[in-house]
């Protein structure tokens, strides 16, 4: 290996290390060199009167995110990045960097779009690096969650041969002599696992949506987290596996990733459990709040989805807050209804700082239902057969959840786009890098 030691676990004594050039400034007869890897800042000290004049030139040329290699004295200082001076023996440029074609110091505003056209160099940035470990750190304490809690990884298809519920808005892709579709959502094949006898199943995959959309809130291609869980009551014993999941996660979170946080000057507040909001009683709530909707037949907007976050913030101090029973008019096929009252979707969102995190509920494991339903979507009975028929063979009550990962680090970092939470962003403008 290049180096000894990573910036995180510098100690006294004779050191290794290895990085980018971050930042380097002169002061008197100093000359100082931050040095950046992926644990985080060491600075090396060369004080001119001393230090060889060969290692003197080497440092002064260095240009700003060239590799190196450093070998050297650590000496404790609790003023400098990591608490260690580096006095150098012997530096070595690894790989030299040409002019940067975008600035990529703490703080710099470059814009959004020249900043995706040299994402790569884009993600040197420190907020970038804290982003994408928030991102990390999040996905291994959900999964260590749903560990705990005995449910199995799987990976469903990508590719479909019928396009998701509707038909609409999917991406179509030539495979062999065929058409074939790439997925909105694992949401049926999720089911078909369940029917096949898995009680707990999650899945991190992709997902695509081809909807013309410009906003900071949508991709044309997206992540997720998903869980499907058998033998349920009903909708709420989802709605409590995913407050247990969130809750655990962001309290794991705050302890894990405390600089990175400090770093956007976030603060979470974890409530202990998140207020449930029904229709058709939401409706007053709603009109509250200045925001008409026709009763039994739609729920609300980007716009209502924000004043609700305001009114449950207000209200229950929770930026926390699930929305369930919407009406069916406005929900899948494969959704289960109230039997007592089928206007109304056993169907769930997790709404998180007034934007929607997740969408759920309670599957409909009835095959004569799902029949029955989707007739009444006026879907083709031959398009959900591949799917429908092994409803017959007697599958469990069950419902799930699926999280967008992007959506919740954004709104975790209270970022302003939902780009900045995805590596290499897919929309409808841009297809590279």
């Amino acid at each position: 290996m290049l180096r000894t030691h990573y910036a995180r676990d510098l100690k006294p004594g004779k050191v290794k290390v290895a990085g980018w050039v971050y930042e380097k400034r002169a002061l008197g007869g100093i000359l100082f060199v931050i040095l950046r890897d992926s644990t985080g800042l060491m600075q090396v000290i060369a004080k001119r009167d001393k230090i060889d004049k060969r290692i003197l030139k080497a440092l002064e040329e260095l240009r700003r995110e060239s590799a190196v290699v450093v070998e050297g004295e650590a000496v404790s200082n609790e003023k400098a990045p990591g608490g260690f001076d580096i006095v150098p023996d012997n530096v070595k440029i690894i790989a030299e960097a040409e002019q940067l074609p975008i600035d990529t110091s703490l703080g710099i505003k470059t814009t959004l779009d020249k900043r995706l056209d040299f994402r790569s160099v884009d993600l040197r940035r420190l907020e970038n690096q804290a982003i994408f470990k928030v991102q990390s750190l999040l996905m291994q304490e959900i999964q260590q969650f749903l560990k705990e809690q005995g449910f199995l990884q799987i990976f469903t298809p990508c590719l479909q041969g019928v396009p998701s519920e509707s038909g609409a808005d999917v991406f179509s892709v030539v495979y062999y002599d065929k058409e074939a579709f790439l997925r909105q959502d694992p949401q049926l094949h999720r089911q078909l696992t369940i029917a096949g006898g898995f009680e707990r199943i999650y899945e991190i995959g992709p997902s695509w949506r081809a909807e013309v959309s410009h906003t900071t809130r949508h991709l044309s291609e997206h992540r997720t987290i998903v869980a499907e869980l058998a033998f349920i009551d009903d909708e709420y014993d989802v709605i409590k596996l995913e407050e247990q999941m969130v809750i655990y996660a962001m309290r794991k979170l705050v302890k894990d990733a405390k600089e990175e946080l400090k770093l956007f000057g976030v603060k979470l507040d974890i409530p202990d459990k998140f207020p449930v909001l029904e229709f058709p009683k939401l409706y007053d709530v709603l009109d509250e709040i200045g925001e008409k909707y026709e009763h039994g037949r739609s729920s609300y907007g980007t716009e209502g989805e924000r004043l609700l976050g305001e009114w449950v913030k207000k209200k229950y101090g929770s930026d926390f807050f699930f929305v369930n029973r919407f009406p069916f008019a406005e929900k899948s096929f494969y959704v289960m209804r109230v039997d007592d009252d089928p206007t109304w979707a056993r169907s769930i969102d997790l709404i998180f700082k007034g934007m929607e995190m997740s969408s759920g509920g309670q599957r409909e494991h009835r095959y004569e239902k799902i029949i029955a339903q989707a007739k009444e979507k006026g879907m083709s009975l031959e398009s959900v057969k591949w799917f429908a028929d092994f409803f017959k063979y007697g599958v469990a009550p069950h419902g799930g959840f699926s999280i967008g990962i992007e959506r919740l680090t954004m709104q975790i970092l209270d970022l302003k786009n939902i780009r900045d939470a995805t590596l290499f962003p897919r929309d409808v403008d841009r297809l590279v890098p």
